[in-house]
């Protein structure tokens, strides 16, 4: 059956369409965009899906985007996405806002226990029988005019995502529904959460078996890097090679031929920010010790696996009682920092990280699993 299209090619009828839209229970939202040699994403289209038809939003010709973004916080229209975190930076790139409420399909299978991160295609497969062509992913989205197949693979998108939804939503419990609406609410959050750029340095692998002056020089290299790729719009590996930053932290080189041999070190880089960097390690080298970070935490030994099995068992255990995939039910990292707040002997606290309905339902069995981990030491 041939899907009834429309485009959306000037600010006027984007308003005239998200006020249509603001009246509706829900819309699919879709986006295809290029992220190549940027650091941002390059929106080449915007989908909507209503349910019947789909609306494709040339962004190329868009420069007023606020009804979008109203229509994105319009707390009485659910906005349907699948595996968004990406689409959720295109659209608070473009309208300054983030969708609520949040459903993602790929999060409601996982609580239908059909599967965990689930490929669009294989769950429109698996929900609506629907085969759908192989994707246009590779496609040059910024494209003028953009080709009749990735015409088709855009608006069967937006139209199969809300088909989804409408298969989907009766077959979730109230409490399921509600958990994934909150666990999108957390994507979004998580995206507004602004990361500091002085703070990247602790995600750095190995940053922990850095003594406090070196951390310092670690942090300010990493706080640099991210604010030029912004700046830049390019990866940030375009800037300074990941696997470079520890050590130039460890063996603060002091000239240019020192800098070059530090491993994975591009020669460009050397060329376009070679002086600037070894200003930049002399001044971050030479702050006083009060102004370094503290040394960071080792990670857990080996010793600690065990016991981490045994705190993922509660989470699967309650999985299987709730017919959730158990990827979904406790994340490693929470778990991680839950054995960091008091190994090896407690008390343990629940990080932050551990919210809602996972803390409510799995929170207490953690805290008495550890205190009897710990009896038992």
């Amino acid at each position: 059956m041939a899907i009834e299209i429309h485009w959306i090619r000037d600010d006027q009828s984007l308003a005239e369409h998200c006020r249509d839209w603001c009246k509706l229970p829900f819309v699919a939202v879709d986006t295809e965009f290029m992220r190549v040699d940027t650091f941002y994403p390059k929106a080449g289209l915007i989908q909507i899906g209503d349910g019947v038809r789909a609306f494709l939003i040339d962004p190329l010709l868009i420069s007023n985007w606020q009804p979008l973004g109203e229509l994105l916080e319009d707390a009485g229209v659910v906005k349907v996405l699948h595996a968004c975190s990406e689409d959720l930076e295109v659209l608070l790139r473009l309208t300054g806002k983030l969708p609520q409420p949040l459903f993602d399909t790929q999060l409601a299978a996982g609580y239908l226990n059909l599967g965990f991160s689930m490929g669009y295609s294989r769950l429109v497969q698996e929900v609506l029988g629907i085969e759908l062509p192989k994707g246009e992913t590779r496609s040059d989205w910024l494209q003028r005019p953009l080709s009749e197949t990735q015409v088709s693979y855009a608006a069967e998108d937006a139209v199969h995502l809300a088909e989804l939804f409408t298969a989907l939503r009766p077959r979730l419990s109230d409490d399921k529904y509600a958990w994934v609406l909150e666990d999108g609410a957390e994507l979004v959050a998580q995206l507004r959460r602004e990361v500091e750029p002085e703070s990247l340095y602790r995600d750095v692998k190995l940053a922990w078996k850095l003594a406090p002056q070196q951390l310092a020089v670690l942090r300010e290299l990493c706080a640099w890097r991210e604010r030029e790729a912004r700046n830049r719009d390019v990866p940030r590996n375009r800037i300074l090679k990941e696997h470079s930053l520890w050590p130039i932290a460890k063996s603060q080189p002091s000239n240019l031929s020192a800098l070059a041999k530090i491993d994975d070190m591009h020669p460009r880089t050397i060329r376009q920010d070679g002086e600037f960097l070894i200003q930049l390690i002399k001044r971050a080298a030479s702050l006083p010790a009060e102004q370094w970070p503290a040394v960071l935490p080792e990670p857990l030994p080996i010793e600690a696996a065990g016991i981490l099995k045994q705190l993922r068992a509660i989470g699967q255990a309650e999985g299987e009682r709730l017919g959730i995939v158990p990827e979904l039910m406790l994340r490693k990292k929470a778990l991680e920092a839950l054995l960091k707040s008091g190994y090896p002997n407690g008390p343990y606290q629940l990080p932050d990280s551990l919210r809602g309905w996972r803390r409510e339902r799995m929170g207490q069995a953690l805290l008495d699993n550890l205190a009897g981990a710990g009896e038992t030491r």
